[in-house]
């Protein structure tokens, strides 16, 4: 299977479908932090016609609703992150699955399929995240742990907050390239 991991620089979610034996590539305008394939550049420049499954993590930082404080001051860079999730979800793909936490496309677009938790994954934290999927299944489950601590949103204030915050769960990649590989 030909997978496109859109908008990751971490290379998790690419090497957990790599590592069942597809060909995967990311795509991100940041350079990939794990040697392999990555198309560093726009995802608008890429043939996703040749894609069986996309998986797209579009930017949060305009969408998510624990930043709903600052849309008002906003409102063009919230447009043009409304636009590129939609791009994202309306790609020539049969098989597609975008990601954002709880977010205002609930509203604006509909509601996601399934919001998943990274407890559920075999990480002990939580990290409410919705999937909005297009020929797939719901992502199941697959190692329900103890612990709901919220790590990633008590981060301290860093450079690097924001990569930390969305980087994806090693549980949760393995269950996409499992489940929909």
């Amino acid at each position: 299977m030909n997978v496109l991991v859109a908008c990751e620089y971490s290379g998790i979610v690419r090497d957990a479908f790599i590592k069942r034996g597809h060909y995967a590539i990311s795509c991100d305008l940041l350079p990939t932090e794990k040697p392999g394939p990555h198309y560093q550049g726009i995802l608008q420049d890429i043939n996703t016609k040749s894609f069986d499954l996309i998986i797209a993590h579009p930017p949060c930082t305009h969408l998510a609703v624990s930043g709903a404080r600052w849309f008002k001051d906003k409102v063009e860079e919230q447009k043009e992150a409304i636009d590129f999730f939609m791009y994202c979800i309306n790609l020539p793909c049969d098989k597609i699955a975008v990601e954002n936490p709880v977010c205002i496309m609930s509203t604006i677009y509909r509601k996601p399929d399934q919001y998943i938790q990274p407890w559920q994954f075999g990480h002990g934290e939580t990290k409410k995240t919705g999937l909005w999927l297009k020929g797939l299944p719901l992502l199941e489950p697959t190692n329900i742990v103890e612990g709901r601590e919220a790590r990633v949103h008590k981060l301290p204030p860093s450079p690097d907050r924001w990569k930390l915050r969305s980087t994806t769960y090693q549980g949760i990649a393995d269950a996409m390239a499992n489940q929909w590989g």
